[in-house]
């Protein structure tokens, strides 16, 4: 991982939290036990404070940022896809950010609540838990159902394993030149795409 120190403030990265090598945290980043910090990732705690609560994710190229004295807190087991932005707001207990949403300063995701992928989710706005968000700009469409936030939490259980992998095997390689004869599968579990499930 690239760390960064700013102003005498330099990031804390738990034992137990995997942050890929490629990952930039840069001055007051907080980074929680069993989390996952995605390669490209971006935390730039050189305004505002960043913290990843435990069991947290962030994902490839995710960018997190704040306005000088704002907080930035992705609560425990909070869920952020890949490249979504983070700006000085609030993701609850067990909410998941969508791929590429966009989370302006000030908003409050309620806890075991889901902002769809490419939302944009104005200043300000907040939401009830398990809440459905949706759009841009993004609006509460209706409550999650209790299958719906067992979903979430089996796909945020995924990569707190992956934690656990990444720490454990993996490692950097030179890549093989043709696919080997009887290559294995990766066997990480059952969670499947929200469309493959009948909530």
């Amino acid at each position: 991982m690239q760390v960064y120190s700013i102003d005498g403030v330099t990031p804390v990265v738990d034992p137990t939290a995997y942050v890929h090598p490629t990952a930039i945290l840069i001055g007051d980043v907080i980074v929680g036990p069993r989390c996952y910090v995605g390669p490209g990732a971006s935390l730039r705690g050189d305004f505002g404070r960043l913290v990843l609560e435990e069991g947290a994710n962030v994902q490839d190229t995710c960018v997190l940022h704040g306005f000088p004295g704002t907080d930035t807190v992705v609560e425990k087991d909070g869920h952020v896809g890949h490249g979504a932005v983070l700006h000085g707001c609030r993701v609850g207990r067990n909410a998941l950010i969508g791929m590429n949403a966009v989370i302006m300063d000030g908003a409050v995701i309620g806890e075991e609540s889901i902002v769809a992928a490419c939302a944009f989710v104005k200043a300000a706005f907040s939401c009830e838990r398990r809440s459905m968000v949706v759009g841009t700009p993004a609006k509460v469409i209706r409550a999650l159902s209790d299958k719906e936030v067992a979903w979430k939490s089996a796909g945020t259980a995924t990569y707190q394993e992956l934690t656990v992998r990444c720490l454990n095997t993996m490692q950097a390689v030179e890549a093989l030149t043709e696919v080997d004869a009887d290559r294995p599968r990766l066997n990480v579990g059952e969670v499947k795409p929200k469309y493959q499930t009948d909530n």
